[in-house]
């Protein structure tokens, strides 16, 4: 299984995500899904998360350090077999990029795995405090520890 993580920038939520979901696979010494991130930005591609995307995963023993944040684009719906938006704006630019119906249809708000059918935003914590990025990466921790059931 193939699972790719997006949001606006590719540089908060979205390398959290696969930061938290590739420790909780290497735990469970589950080697047969890969994670990756990608974003809308293209001023920010090559670019490495936000400090404190970074920080708030280094204090749970989660590094990401060394990622760069990329590009969504259409090939992205074969690479992939579930694509994870963070929120309504991500889920309209990925619409945007489907070719088809069948590309929408791996295509799921990341937080409809802890509150299902409500297509419920995961707030940016882009240019907010720390705490903000706490908040996040708590929500993203408990939708990762729900992909991880369902494998």
């Amino acid at each position: 299984m193939k699972i790719l993580f997006v949001s606006n920038g590719d540089v908060c939520r979205s390398p959290m995500a696969k930061g938290i979901l590739r420790h909780k696979l290497k735990e469970k010494n589950i080697t047969s899904v890969e994670v990756d991130s990608a974003g809308f930005e293209s001023h920010l591609i090559g670019e490495p998360p936000d400090p404190n995307s970074i920080k708030i995963c280094a204090e749970n023993n989660i590094d990401i350090s060394d990622y760069r944040s990329s590009l969504f684009s259409t090939v992205d719906f074969n690479k992939y077999d579930k694509i994870y938006v963070m929120d309504h704006k991500n889920y309209r630019n990925v619409k945007f990029f489907a070719e088809n119906e069948k590309d929408m249809e791996k295509v799921d708000f990341l937080m409809n795995l802890l509150k299902p059918g409500l297509n419920k935003h995961l707030v940016d914590p882009y240019h907010k405090k720390v705490e903000g990025f706490k908040k996040t990466f708590n929500k993203i921790d408990k939708a990762c520890d729900k992909i991880i059931e369902s494998l």
